[in-house]
């Protein structure tokens, strides 16, 4: 059976990562940080985690506050409903301290934007469980805007860039059934910016054209010249062929009117 997550590099990081808290000497800190790019697998590397570690998880959204934060982590942990933040935190301490599980928070650049961080430092000193933040690449450096809580962090790991090798895994499950090349493998990792998203994106898409062409295979000369999916946004057209695109188009209505 071809595999629905790989064992990429990133998740092996944050596994480690992970462990190195739990496995901490007394008195040291126990927060951690796991931070990087859109697309570069954190959250794929969180699942894997909170599988692998039997973690409590949650993935903040932008318009939480920290009531519904607190909520969200009590059911989660499948709490029975109380009321006020100050009981939901004790109760949410308790039972990490009780459990010696992680707390692992993704997204959690949105709670430096309503405070949500100070409720997630209460939770880690009511416990002294590893709480781990996974977040984008400029979190460590915003962290540092509360003392508190960024001299709490053991670890800062960064997540890696997509490589030949993580590629290598991500072929058969994203290019199903296609043998794909080496050469044609490290020019999509390269023009992916080391999105781990966009390389699956342009494997997909060097499978729809395999599978259209009835192919078992693709390289770099399979593949030609056409463009990769870069994350950089489209061209500008230039007038003329926006006006041309609009005379096709009254062309067409007028067609299907007669």
């Amino acid at each position: 059976m071809t595999p629905s997550i790989a064992p990429l590099r990133n998740v092996a990081a944050f596994i480690g990562m992970v462990e190195r808290v739990q496995e901490r000497a007394f008195s040291l800190p126990g927060m951690a940080t796991f931070h990087g790019p859109s697309g570069f697998g954190k959250t794929t590397a969180v699942t894997v985690a909170a599988n692998e570690f039997q973690a409590y998880c949650v993935q903040v959204k932008d318009c939480w506050t920290p009531t519904y934060l607190a909520e969200a982590i009590m059911r989660e942990m499948g709490l029975p409903k109380v009321r006020g933040v100050a009981a939901m935190v004790d109760m949410i301490g308790a039972q990490l301290a009780r459990s010696d599980r992680p707390l692992i928070i993704d997204d959690a650049q949105y709670l430096l934007r309503k405070r949500m961080i100070e409720l997630t430092r209460d939770i880690y000193e009511s416990s002294q469980a590893p709480v781990i933040l996974v977040g984008e690449e400029e979190l460590p450096q915003t962290l540092t805007k509360w003392e508190n809580i960024h001299n709490r962090m053991l670890v800062w790991e960064p997540a890696l860039p997509c490589n030949l090798d993580d590629a290598q895994y991500l072929a058969p499950i994203y290019c199903r059934g296609i043998a794909v090349s080496d050469d044609l493998l490290e020019t999509i990792v390269n023009s992916s910016g080391g999105s781990i998203r966009r390389v699956a994106t342009n494997l997909s898409r060097v499978q729809e054209l395999a599978r259209r062409r009835g192919v078992p295979e693709a390289d770099l000369g399979f593949w030609g010249d056409r463009a990769f999916d870069t994350g950089l946004p489209p061209a500008k057209r230039n007038p003329k062929e926006l006006g041309q695109s609009a005379a096709v188009l009254s062309l067409e209505k007028r067609v299907k009117r007669a």
